[in-house]
């Protein structure tokens, strides 16, 4: 009997539970205009397909270093439950976020929030990793 009600217990924490294997950050849209970028200016050819992007804080942009770097990104948390299940996008850096201080650990462009969160106007909790 034990062993059941430990078993019931054990696959309940399981649903509920979310595996992070990355950085925790937060993650805010901004609207355009995107450019110039802090990376590579003028340049259109520098927005991957499907405008999914983002600008990062001085934390992670290592004094420029982090110029067309790619993460995945995935919505954790929010107000009002924004996530977009377990869905995942892949941006790519192109920017250091434009307001100082910056209001999130990575600013993305509207189009790569709306991968993942259903509500373009708030902050949420991520979970980020190079990839």
């Amino acid at each position: 009997m034990r062993l059941l009600v430990l078993s019931m217990v054990l696959s309940l924490l399981c649903r509920e539970a979310k595996l992070v294997l990355g950085d925790i950050g937060t993650a805010t849209s901004y609207r355009p205009p995107y450019i110039p970028t802090g990376c590579f200016g003028n340049q259109q050819d520098q927005f991957p397909p499907g405008n999914l992007f983002v600008a990062v804080s001085e934390g992670l942009w290592d004094n420029g270093a982090a110029c067309g770097r790619r993460y995945r990104l995935r919505c954790l948390s929010g107000h009002k439950k924004p996530c977009k299940g377990g869905a995942t996008v892949d941006v790519k850096v192109v920017d250091l976020c434009r307001r100082s201080p910056c209001p999130s650990t990575i600013a993305m462009s509207t189009d790569a929030f709306a991968a993942i969160s259903r509500s373009p106007s708030t902050k949420i909790n991520v979970e980020y990793i190079q990839i």
